[in-house]
This record gives C-alpha cells, structure tokens and sequence, in this order.
C-alpha cells in the first residue's frame, strides 16, 4: 500500500539528518461510529518528501497497522434515540490502553460517523468531545459522500482500479445506508449514497420487532408490510424484505431510470457517469454476506439481504466481474484512519506562535487566474465574492484562504497578488484577525516574508504550502513538527444530517 516507489533501503539512512529532514512518521487513529458497529484503527504513517519539480511536498509511502479492535455494536440508550456517548467513550478508551497509546501520541485522524447514527440527536455533541478529549487533532467527520470515498479506499477498490487500470463500482451496505463510489485508475469520480443497510431492523428471538428505522419502515412498505415495534414477523416474510432490498441496489447501481419506490431511497444525487464497470466490489457489514465470509445472523436485515444478494448475484443479475474486496466490514475505519492527512512542505512562514495549533478552519479557495499576468483589483474581487458565497463576513469569519498558483514566482508577480489579496480583506487587516494562507506550490515562505516586510501587514500571518485543499474542506492545523519543520493537516467534512 504505496503511494509512491520507496526502495526500503531504511536501515542506514534513518540516522542521516538529511533522511530526518525528509521524512516524517506520525500515528493516526480511525474511529468509525455506524449504525450498527463501531471500531477503532491505530495506524503508524511515514511521509516522504517527494524532492522533485522543486516540491516540499510530503506524502504517505508506508502504512502500518498498530492496532485494530473488535468489531464492537454501536451502543445506545433512550429508545436508541441518542448514542450512549459513556459507553462509546469507554470503547474508545479501552483501545487506547491495549494498544499500548495515549491521547498524546496521535498526531491525526477521523471520528466517522455514519448512516442512522449521524441523525442521532448527541451525534454532533459526541463527535466534538471525541476530537477535543480524545487525540491530538482527531477530526470530527461524518457525511454519505465522504463516507462513500473512505470505504472505496478501505476496501480495496481504488487500489485495484490503479493497479488493473479500470473502472470499479465499489458498493459499501453498511448498518443503515449503502455508498456507491465510482474508482478509475487510482482515483474516486462520483460518489452516491441510498437508504438501504442491514440495521434498520431487528427483532427478537421470538421474532417481534424490537427497533426499525424511518428507513427500514419505508422499505417495508413498499414489499407490503406495515410494521412497527412489536409486530411479529415471519422468516419467510423478513426474506421476502431482504429479497426487495437486493432489488433495489441493483436496480439504483445499474438502471437510468429505476422505480419510481427505489428513487426515493436515495440520499444523495445519483452517482454521475455513465453505469460502466470492469469490477465491482462490496464491503460493509453486509459484504461479509455477499462474500461468505459471516453467516451468524445478529438479528436484524444483514445475512437475509446478504444471502439474498448471493442469489441473484449467481443467478446472472450483475453484469460485471465480482472482485473480492480487501476489506467489508472494517472498510470505512481503515480508510478513516489512513486517508484523513497531509503534511505541509517545509517552506512556511508564521509570525505568531499561537496560530499553531488550530482547529476547525474554513477553507475558501477563491477563482483566481494566475497563469498570466495577476490582476489586483481580480484577485480582491475573487476573494470578496467567494466569502459572500458562503454567506461568510469577510472581517468576521476566519478562514483559510488556498490558492493555486500557475506561472514564475517573479517579484511583480508576487507584488500584484499582494495588493489584491490586501484589498480583498480590507476588513481582516482592520479588525486585526489572524490570517492563513495556503498554497499548492512553493510559495509560502516567500509571500509571507513579502507581506510583511514590503507591505507592513501588522495581522498574524501563517502562510503553509504543498498542501492540496477544496472549497466545503475543513482542518486542523498541528503544531509544528521538527526537525522537518512541517505542519500536518487533518482534512474533514462537518456535515451532519438530522
């Protein structure tokens, strides 16, 4: 699991200060909250300076797992209204102390929370008390798209578009959603997320109903069930759910215009691109089922719709080669837990020590044309627009601002993207908030040197670069690591549906 070549030649060269400078290791947590399971992945990462095309940048070459926990139920309490946020620490907590860590050595990672566990009334609560009390920049995160992206990684599926040089469907059913996401060669095109998953419905030994979601009530009614908590049901009848359910995934996965009952199961828009697959791939709980890999039932919708995808699967229904996947169940932590963080380059510029570390940073990525001659009165009019189309007061809301920046890094260059960026935050440079500045090139020792001390800008400055960031994204932002002199950045989506 390489991103780039690395000839493992370690042995010797780990001792060189120039190996030091290079190359960084740094330990990350996943902790995946679902609807029906949660787990929990320490991973140890080693990023290496690319040191080439005059680049700072550090990416991921080695990938080592540290420790990953049982498969545990996802714990509730109040009618499973509301995560029990006790429980779920103490989980938490328990996979600190057998894998040895304390909240102090993480450097990064995600809390996910997914499916029907993001509407849980305490979700958002939880997530922010996790990331506060329970790792050095552990993200808050949760999202279907997002989700979606994580469980292609995790299981498998981007790494074999790369290495076949083709096109995946990667289907990830977990406890109360399904994610689609689309990889070809290496990376994730679309991505897509429907109300189908194997948990929004249990019942007992005595087969009465003990929990059924919003969900699972839908997706009973349209196979002629209207059930709720207590209601007795039959094997045949519970069969016959799943067998609908197996429908419709194939139906939203294949068809351009499904049933009218199976649009609206989706959650998300429809994944884009036309529905053409060399592969395709399952994970999640329910691809333990699909694969045969499990065959205990828990109680609720899992092995039926497991079972009931194997059927049509091998009666012909799929069009496309099945491939097995490198992960089902733990698809989603694994991606959590090594696809969360970047590493600055080494040429940054920070005029104050407390805008280190920082969490929770808006990223706004304003139009900027940079392949000619930079515009001034452009590059302040890009920027006031974009903080009004995220309904942002530019002078209020602090932000990072990131810019990709074409063309030589001449003098005037430089001069005319100052002036512009001044008065595109005439407000900021009054009220005296900090700023931050990110780059994908080289240039953020030498812009913020140029803010400063050719146009006196007496604001905190922290200008990072080699760092690849999207409107909608948000960071935390790590405290200096030495002797590379790089800042990590923990990239998350805070979306939260109710």
């Amino acid at each position: 699991m390489h991103d780039v070549p690395d000839d493992h030649e370690h042995d010797d060269e780990t001792e060189h200060p120039l190996w030091k400078l290079d190359t960084i290791t740094l330990t990350s947590v996943g902790i995946d909250v679902g609807t029906a399971t949660s787990q929990i992945l320490f991973s140890q990462l080693v990023l290496r300076r690319l040191g080439r095309e005059l680049s700072s940048r550090f990416v991921v070459t080695e990938r080592d797992t540290l420790y990953l926990s049982p498969v545990h139920l996802t714990p509730y309490t109040n009618g499973r209204e509301r995560i029990d946020d006790q429980a779920l620490g103490q989980l938490v907590d328990d996979a600190y102390r057998e894998a040895g860590l304390s909240p102090r050595d993480v450097d990064t990672g995600a809390i996910i929370l997914t499916g029907e566990a993001i509407r849980r009334d305490n979700a958002r609560a939880i997530a922010d008390l996790f990331a506060a009390q329970r790792g050095n920049f552990v993200c808050a995160t949760a999202g279907h798209n997002f989700e979606a992206q994580l469980a292609a990684h995790g299981s498998g599926a981007v790494a074999h578009s790369a290495e076949k040089l083709c096109r995946v469907l990667n289907i990830d059913i977990g406890g109360g959603t399904t994610k689609l996401a689309v990889a070809e060669r290496g990376r994730v095109l679309s991505t897509a997320a429907f109300h189908i998953g194997g948990r929004l419905l249990s019942s007992d030994a005595a087969n009465t109903i003990t929990m059924i979601e919003p969900g699972g009530q839908l997706l009973a009614s349209q196979a002629g069930f209207q059930w709720q908590v207590g209601s007795r049901v039959t094997t045949a009848a519970i069969e016959r759910l799943a067998s609908h359910m197996a429908q419709a995934i194939l139906s939203l996965t294949q068809e351009e215009q499904p049933r009218t009952e199976f649009e609206q199961l989706w959650l998300t828009a429809p994944l884009s691109g036309p529905k053409n697959y060399d592969a395709v791939i399952f994970s999640g709980g329910v691809g333990e089922y699909v694969y045969g890999k499990q065959s205990q039932s828990f109680g609720d919708l899992g092995a039926p719709l497991g079972r009931a995808l194997r059927k049509i699967i091998s009666d012909g229904a799929l069009p496309w080669r099945l491939e097995p996947a490198r992960e089902c169940i733990r698809a989603t932590v694994m991606g959590a837990a090594q696809h969360t963080v970047q590493v600055s380059g080494n040429t940054i510029h920070r005029t104050d020590e407390s805008l280190l570390p920082r969490k929770n940073l808006q990223v706004l990525r304003p139009q900027v044309n940079m392949d000619s001659d930079i515009d001034s009165p452009s590059v302040a009019e890009a920027i006031q627009k974009h903080f009004r189309a995220f309904d942002l007061v530019e002078g209020q809301a602090e932000v990072a601002l990131v810019f990709r920046w074409d063309g030589p890094p001449t003098a005037l260059r430089i001069a005319a993207f100052c002036r512009g960026l001044i008065a595109g935050l005439a407000a900021t440079l009054k009220n005296h908030r900090p700023i931050y500045l990110i780059f994908d090139h080289d240039l953020a020792g030498l812009v913020g040197t140029i803010l400063k001390d050719d146009f006196a800008i007496e604001n905190a400055l922290l200008c990072l670069d080699g760092v690849t960031l999207h409107d909608f994204d948000f960071i935390d932002l790590g405290n200096i690591l030495e002797p590379s002199g790089t800042v990590p950045v923990t990239i998350k989506s805070l979306i939260f549906q109710f």
